[in-house]
């Protein structure tokens, strides 16, 4: 009987594992799918919600550490001046609290090369690093 009990606990317990495994691992990608939303369809007021209170942004070699606010009109005018056809990110990568894309944006008839840094703090994640930059 104990031995059917411990079999039981132990079925139970890998299950339980496997299945919190995959919920961590899916989540590894999942922030990175309302970003690539917004930057493909040129958002900032979206995007912006994202943001770090402060950092660092570089449009087309133009920037540096930036407040929300600054952050936010600086991409406003890129994708006022490149108006977005699409973005696909192309490779992710990270660890704990730190996460890191590679995507290519299609906009005003070029292309070009975002890299997005995010951290997190329990469940809320924040775009600290964010750069375009043409692809030549």
């Amino acid at each position: 009987m104990r031995a059917v009990i411990k079999s039981s606990f132990l079925t139970v317990a890998l299950t339980l594992m496997a299945c919190l495994g995959a919920k961590a691992q899916s989540g590894d990608y999942d922030v990175f799918n309302p970003i690539a939303k917004y930057i493909s369809r040129g958002d900032t007021d979206a995007l912006s919600a994202w943001f770090s209170g402060n950092l660092e942004i570089s449009v087309l070699g133009n920037g540096g550490n930036s407040s929300r606010n600054q952050a936010k009109q600086i991409l406003r005018s890129f994708f006022e001046s490149y108006t977005p056809r699409s973005f696909r990110i192309t490779y992710t990568a990270g660890r704990a609290n730190m996460k890191y894309a590679l995507g290519t944006l299609s906009a005003g008839g070029e292309s070009f090369l975002v890299t997005i840094f995010v951290s997190s703090k329990g469940d809320t994640y924040n775009i600290q690093q964010l750069k375009i930059e043409r692809v030549q």
